[in-house]
């Protein structure tokens, strides 16, 4: 059992610890850092508060189900003559259970923390975990609701705490908050972990470009780098239908997907419901063979407004508009300004609304982050909504490029030379599912490629994958949805990744395939391998042997040039 030094009174002691003993307040203060320990922070002691949980039941996305117990301890710092307060929360485990481990957790959108929902995992793998608030008012506060200060008035100290600053202060105040709270010795290592998604893979991302030393290793789902790209991304469906003059129902464009999972369905060599070949059925699957057949809905009077009943069929026109949104944003000229999505993806982005005033379709005018992105971040307006009754293909273009200059060195997120992380030794593993429909699979995929191209620059394709491998892999899930299961299609997710990177950090396993599980379907409960990128999943012997095989022409089809910017985009 870990002994542990104790603030009992005034008396010290090494006796073994319990969960109870540790979190109080007095003990928990004594063990925030002093000032000094980051240029300017300054720590209030007195905002302390702890309390202890026990026999919590968790059960989550990215970790295990379990039973924890836990100690949380929250407390404040500011930044010398800034006047702000940011608010840290850490979890951590009873003393006999903790196995030195730290992990930093990130958050969603514009938000910097996904509340305490991410703590779990750390606790379910014996680590400390901790959220920040960064400086933002609250846990609950997002980016949005500080910036900007008024109009015209950027608030760019909070964009730098969002972009970056804020998890690499929480990294070193948890850490060494961690190892005191621990009575780790100097001697004693303390591994150190990231696990985030979407918003929180971008985070995660920000220190792995920065801080080659903050880690040991991360893991990082779907990240929304290129982060003014993704954002007007949003915008690009409802920009299509708009200038093709057609706006497909819902149900239609819900048919189409149906359709097009059917249709590959078994291109990998098992019908299972799930297209783990996006990329087949891109090759081999031609959308237009889908014109006639018939869609049916009932009608819905959901919160988000009313919907009549739909019936029709697929028709010539919306076929044409789904084609031009997985082709990706073009300019005027033809050039490609960004990627899209994967064939059998929901286009979630595209859905229409009914206008009962005219009895027709129409493309959703509501906030996204596209129109919040333009107008608060580009446009620095108080305000979320966005006129884009005139928008053209090059407008969005435009708007991603502005958006990319005026955040390179905070949002963007696409520094490709991890020179300094690979040589520290850190450990990566970065996954994305298959079916994303709010960032592209691809988006990972061209990042990934840009790390290889720009750190193994003399090696062959097949030599330099083999090289980042070592350290940094890439793992696409098969009909994987954004950060979670898809409801579309019963695939299996890797709900334990986290626990795979410890044990290639601290065990030296390598993750050859990452471990993953059906958690719905005919195949619930059951587990899965996926392959390390650029290896493809493919099914032989009537579905019953599986393998990870190289298709260049597959690989091909997940590399895009972005000649629309004369600039390159990693």
């Amino acid at each position: 059992m870990r002994r542990v030094a104790l603030l009992l009174g005034a008396a010290t002691t090494a006796l073994a610890a319990t969960l109870d003993d540790v979190c109080t307040a007095a003990y928990a203060k004594a063990a925030i850092p002093k000032n000094g320990i980051l240029s300017g922070v300054i720590f209030n002691t007195s905002s302390i508060s702890v309390s202890v949980t026990k026999n919590a039941s968790v059960a989550g996305t990215d970790f295990p189900s379990g039973v924890i117990d836990y100690c949380s301890v929250a407390f404040s710092y500011s930044h010398q003559g800034a006047g702000d307060t940011v608010q840290l929360e850490f979890w951590l485990p009873a003393p006999d259970k903790f196995a030195n481990r730290w992990l930093s957790t990130g958050g969603g959108a514009f938000a910097i923390n996904s509340s305490t929902n991410s703590l779990p995992g750390g606790i379910i793998y014996n680590a400390a975990a901790g959220i920040t608030d960064g400086g933002f008012g609250g846990f609950d506060n997002e980016l949005d609701d500080v910036f900007p200060l008024g109009n015209g008035t950027a608030n760019w100290p909070a964009v730098y705490m969002f972009g970056y600053q804020a998890h690499h202060e929480m990294s070193v105040i948890g850490k060494a908050f961690t190892r005191s709270f621990f009575n780790m010795t100097a001697a004693e290592k303390l591994y150190s972990y990231y696990q985030g998604c979407s918003e929180g893979g971008r985070e995660g991302w920000s220190q792995l470009q920065r801080f080659a030393d903050e880690w040991d290793g991360a893991v990082t789902g779907a990240p929304a780098i290129r982060f003014s790209q993704q954002q007007i991304k949003h915008m690009f469906p409802p920009v299509v239908e708009k200038t093709m003059g057609y706006y497909p129902p819902p149900c239609e464009l819900e048919q189409i997907m149906y359709d097009t999972i059917d249709a590959c369905d078994a291109l990998d060599g098992r019908a299972d419901g799930v297209v783990s070949r996006t990329d087949l059925c891109k090759l081999n699957f031609n959308l237009s063979s889908l014109i006639g057949i018939p869609y049916s809905c009932n009608a819905t009077s959901a919160l988000t407004g009313y919907e009549p009943a739909q019936n029709g069929t697929i028709t010539a026109e919306g076929v044409s508009a789904v084609e031009a949104i997985f082709k990706g944003l073009h300019d005027s000229n033809g050039l490609r300004a960004y990627l899209s999505f994967q064939y059998g993806t929901s286009l979630d982005d595209a859905t229409t609304v009914y206008d009962e005033t005219t009895n027709s379709w129409t493309a959703s005018t509501s906030v996204n982050g596209g129109t919040e992105w333009i107008a608060r971040f580009i446009e620095l307006q108080e305000t979320s909504n966005l006129d884009w009754s005139n928008f053209t293909y090059d407008t969005l273009r435009d708007y991603m490029y502005a958006g990319w200059q005026m955040y390179e060195d905070t949002l963007q997120t696409t520094w490709p030379d991890l020179t300094a992380t690979r040589d520290a030794g850190v450990k990566i593993i970065h996954y994305h599912g298959e079916s994303d429909p709010s960032i592209p699979p691809a988006s990972s995929v061209h990042y990934h490629e840009s790390i290889r191209s720009i750190l193994y620059p003399d090696l062959s394709f097949n030599e330099s994958t083999a090289r980042l491998n070592e350290w940094y892999r890439l793992f696409l899930v098969p009909g994987g949805a954004h950060c979670a299961v898809n409801p579309y299609q019963d695939g299996p997710w890797p709900q334990t990744t986290l626990g795979s990177l410890i044990e290639w950090v601290e065990q030296g396993v390598v993750p050859e395939r990452l471990n993953a599980t059906y958690t719905s379907g005919s195949d619930a409960g059951s587990g899965a391998q996926l392959c390390a990128w650029p290896l493809r999943p493919l099914w032989s012997d009537n579905a019953t042997k599986f393998d990870c095989v190289y298709d260049q022409a597959s690989i091909d089809t997940w590399h895009y040039r972005f000649d629309s910017y004369k600039e390159p985009l990693y």
